[in-house]
């Protein structure tokens, strides 16, 4: 082989080197889409759109005519349709959210959802249900929170399965709509996606994803299928966690895939002790008072002043 020739090959190696992904870099690359995504939408699943609207319309049908047909004068019904409307508007969204949730009850007596890892292909039916049941709910919720009262949200996913409570923080975050469980005072960030189901190539997996009390999600993170949050976990802003992984309680993660920071000691800082500092004197006073906290948290409150 000539030197020419020894030279040009040398180049293409650098050229196909530089094509290819490094092993550090195959570590950031994120190879799944959500429920939000996917790739294949039959007009058979778009249908079941029809009854929800339908009947929902119906509904707010027959009170408009009730409240054409009524007695009341003219002018009086006039000043009171701007509040009409928006009640009406109100209505058909509960509507069908009701319609929506009938239509869930009857599909899981047909097929019940259950956790797993499936093939994403014609015909398999837990695929095929898991489609349904993500379009059913996808426009209950998305008309729901386009409304402007945000715990309304909390009220649609309790309604369609996640367990939580109103002490927890769910808005302008994205989430799946099953297999989703919350502890007490949750707080979800910004921009967070929390996904219990992923296509990852030709397969569909499910998973349960836990939170449990006092847990934190950082803005913009990902939170993949089987992921547990332990008690006062804090996950950092921009993090995004592996299939089944495990955060232990009372620890900040960060990173992509999400890692052990440091302890999460603020967990354990006293909340009843404000510190006033006098510059002039040069001296810190320290002010005791009376704090709102849950039951569950007074024995870090007590653990802490027996260590002071």
């Amino acid at each position: 082989m000539t030197e020419e020739e020894k030279e040009e090959k040398d180049e293409q190696d650098v050229v196909k080197n530089d094509n290819e992904p490094d092993d550090d870099d195959n570590e950031f690359v994120i190879d799944f889409t959500t429920s939000s995504a996917i790739n294949r939408i039959s007009l058979k699943f778009l249908v079941v759109y029809i009854p929800i609207f339908w009947f929902s319309g119906l509904v707010v049908a027959t009170l408009w005519y009730g409240y054409t047909v009524s007695p009341v004068p003219w002018s009086i019904r006039l000043i009171f349709l701007p509040l009409l409307l928006l009640g009406f508007s109100f209505l058909f969204i509960f509507s069908c959210f009701f319609f929506s949730k009938l239509l869930l009850i009857f599909i899981n007596l047909i097929h019940v959802p259950k956790e797993g890892i499936f093939r994403t292909e014609k015909g398999d039916t837990d695929f095929e249900f898991w489609r349904l049941r993500t379009e059913i709910k996808k426009i209950t919720l998305w008309l729901i929170r386009n409304w402007p009262l945000p715990w309304i949200d909390v009220i649609a996913f309790r309604w369609f399965g996640i367990k939580m409570d109103f002490s927890s923080h769910l808005n302008d975050a994205w989430c799946d709509a099953e297999f989703i469980s919350f502890g007490k005072n949750v707080t979800i960030g910004q921009g967070a996606a929390i996904m219990s189901s992923m296509i990852v190539g030709n397969y569909l997996i499910i998973k349960e994803v836990r939170f449990d009390d006092y847990s934190l999600v950082g803005g913009q993170s990902t939170i993949a299928p089987g992921t547990h949050f332990g008690e006062d976990t804090v996950l950092g802003a921009v993090s995004i966690t592996t299939l089944n992984q495990k955060l232990e309680e009372g620890w900040i993660y960060s990173g992509i895939p999400a890692r052990k920071l440091k302890p999460n000691k603020y967990a354990e800082m006293r909340r009843d002790i404000i510190h006033k500092v006098d510059v002039d004197e040069e001296e810190t006073v320290e002010t005791e008072y009376d704090v709102n906290i849950d039951e569950d948290k007074k024995h870090l409150v007590k653990k802490k002043s027996e260590d002071d």
